[in-house]
């Protein structure tokens, strides 16, 4: 058993378990914007990585065993991913604006966790927020170079929406996933026109 009460898997496709109790799942999806690395554990969706080619994800996925102490195991069909996965498709098929999803926030802390949550509860789709006037949200008014850093160290992209921060003089920002990407994301939300090609 887990610390969740749930039988584990061991080693299977269901699942690996530390010694610790520690469950690490991860799958690649395709999407419209290429393939994503989902990653969960049993608290919830802990990492999402974008352009998942296979070096990208061999390199996130030992990240992510470093960080979390136990080794993921690549599980498509674990009932940890379904829900992530079902509700991702959703989201790029235009049937879902909203995440509702358990988000396991052990991979941030402190002003970049403050942050990210703000923005996930805070931005609805299809709106942007300033770096600066989300900083504003936090306490922190001064702090929009802070944001921009936290929307860098973001490991929930996608379904914790860092693509609706922009710049406060109407430039589209950085973006982690790449320009093209966040272009497309906002446009997928109607914020930007659809790309001619």
């Amino acid at each position: 058993m887990n610390a969740n009460g749930q039988k584990s898997a061991g080693g299977s496709a269901a699942g690996a378990e530390d010694e610790a109790g520690l469950t690490v799942v991860w799958a690649v999806v395709g999407t419209d914007i290429g393939p994503l690395l989902l990653a969960a554990t049993d608290a919830g969706l802990v990492n999402v990585v974008f352009h998942a080619s296979p070096a990208v994800r061999d390199s996130a996925v030992e990240r992510l065993g470093s960080r979390l102490g136990t080794e993921p195991v690549e599980a498509l069909d674990s009932p940890l991913l379904a829900e992530p996965i079902r509700q991702l498709k959703a989201y790029f098929a235009g049937e879902r604006r909203d995440f509702e999803l358990p988000l396991d926030w052990s991979l941030i802390s402190g002003f970049n966790r403050q942050v990210l949550r703000e923005l996930a509860s805070g931005v609805p789709f299809g709106t942007v927020v300033g770096y600066g006037d989300l900083a504003g949200r936090v306490g922190q008014p001064g702090a929009a170079q802070a944001v921009g850093t936290a929307m860098g160290a973001n490991p929930l992209p996608v379904v914790v929406p860092c693509h609706r921060v922009v710049e406060s003089d109407g430039g589209i920002g950085g973006f982690g996933g790449g320009l093209e990407t966040k272009r497309q994301l906002l446009a997928l939300e109607g914020v930007l026109p659809q790309p001619l090609f």
